[in-house]
């Protein structure tokens, strides 16, 4: 079965955002860039699929509003990161 293309597109997006998100936030990164990528992958597949559940972008095609969601849910899920390991320290 192959790979949708929103899919590929979101985990893309997702860990071109998260290795972005790295580099622009000052001071000493808290992930390295493979970590960053990962939590940036899972952040898109989270916003590209709420995205889908509320009737814009989807599996099926190619649809930039589904790629906008899912570079915020690549946003939202670093801030979590980072607001997690630094009230831990």
């Amino acid at each position: 079965m192959p790979i949708p293309l929103a899919l590929l597109a979101w985990l893309v997006v997702g860990a071109a955002a998260g290795l972005l998100a790295v580099r622009a936030v000052p001071g000493h990164p808290p992930l390295r860039p493979l970590g960053a990528a990962f939590i940036g992958m899972a952040g898109a597949l989270v916003g590209g699929l709420l995205a889908t559940f509320f009737g814009f972008g989807g599996l099926a095609g190619f649809d930039p509003r589904g790629l906008v969601a899912a570079g915020l849910g690549t946003v939202v899920a670093l801030l979590l990161f980072r607001g997690v390991t630094l009230a831990s320290r």
